[in-house]
């Protein structure tokens, strides 16, 4: 009898975690780029209300490194019982499969959609000296002055960078990206005069356009943004460019829906309460939290329309 108890120890220790069991382990959110950010801050914010709402511990981790891929594999990686979560912007999951000649993961399989966090805008804008007030103005500058139609970007094959591509193509105008390391960089030559014109987020360049130390010239989203009432879309200055960017939260996949289910909840409760609402838009980010449903169809419907632009601007990354 004692050796048949041992055996049946021996047993229990060794078997995987039951679904209980997995729910009483912290949650890791895997936000896959460096801690600083805007969306360090959102996968901060989402941890302390998962926290409350489901009475877990929840932690974040930023495992970084290949854009944001080796946290995406991490995701994809873990068991799919709702304790490890991906918090990203849209490129990882919704342009890389495009960009990449090979990825090592298919963000539309091996992926859950959970909840859309927020959404956030591009613009382009133009140094204090650039004597334009307007996307046409602009078009016409750019004509009488091809030697100098730069526009700076965080870095190549980023969503500023294809935005460009597709004004520069509706515009008929050549239009030649410069690469930099990150926002912060590109905006800095934007002040000093070193790059004519910028592509980059609202959050960017927003307090700068209203001292007038830049100029916004439009925005890329489908209305105004609420950070920038005075200034047009692209589709209202006549170019029907229609283009914004997103935070989610993804599980692996094969993660039971109810177990979804009740993550979308908790997250898109969070992200709609007020104190969360107010800090996300001090950050720049519109705050949305939507269904599980919701949100993938977003997703799909993101990545066909940036395969489109990825296509047209000839862009392919290097692994």
């Amino acid at each position: 009898m004692r050796r048949l108890w041992l055996v049946l120890i021996a047993i229990a220790i060794a078997a995987p975690a039951t679904p209980t069991q997995a729910q009483e382990r912290p949650i890791r959110i895997v936000f896959p780029f460096a801690a600083g950010g805007s969306g360090d801050a959102l996968a901060r914010l989402v941890a302390d209300k998962m926290r409350a709402s489901l009475n877990r511990t929840v932690i974040v981790e930023n495992p970084t490194g290949a854009a944001g891929r080796i946290g995406v594999m991490a995701v994809k990686n873990a068991a799919p019982d709702g304790a490890t979560l991906l918090l990203t912007p849209i490129a990882p999951v919704a342009v890389y499969q495009h960009s990449y000649k090979t990825l090592d993961y298919d963000p539309l399989v091996d992926l859950a959609p959970v909840s859309q966090l927020a959404t956030f805008d591009f613009i382009i804008a133009v140094g204090a000296k650039i004597p334009v007030s307007s996307l046409t103005e602009l078009v016409a500058w750019c004509r009488a002055n091809p030697t100098q139609a730069n526009f700076g970007i965080p870095a190549m094959g980023t969503l500023p960078h294809f935005i460009g591509a597709m004004f520069a193509r509706a515009a008929a105008i050549d239009l030649r990206p410069v690469p930099y390391r990150g926002a912060a960089a590109a905006t800095a030559d934007l002040l000093a005069g070193q790059i004519p014109i910028l592509v980059g987020g609202v959050s960017d360049l927003a307090e700068m356009h209203k001292a007038g130390r830049v100029r916004i010239l439009a925005t890329a989203a489908a209305q105004r943004s609420p950070f920038l009432a005075d200034v047009p879309t692209f589709r209202e200055s006549g170019y029907d460019l229609v283009a914004t960017s997103w935070y989610g939260v993804f599980a692996p996949a094969r993660t039971p829906a109810n177990v979804v289910d009740r993550l979308s909840a908790a997250i898109a409760a969070g992200v709609q309460s007020p104190d969360v609402k107010e800090r996300l838009l001090t950050l720049g980010l519109q705050p949305t939290g939507t269904t599980a449903a919701a949100f993938a169809k977003i997703q799909k419907d993101d990545s066909d329309f940036w395969a489109a632009a990825v296509k047209a601007s000839g862009f392919k990354a290097e692994q």
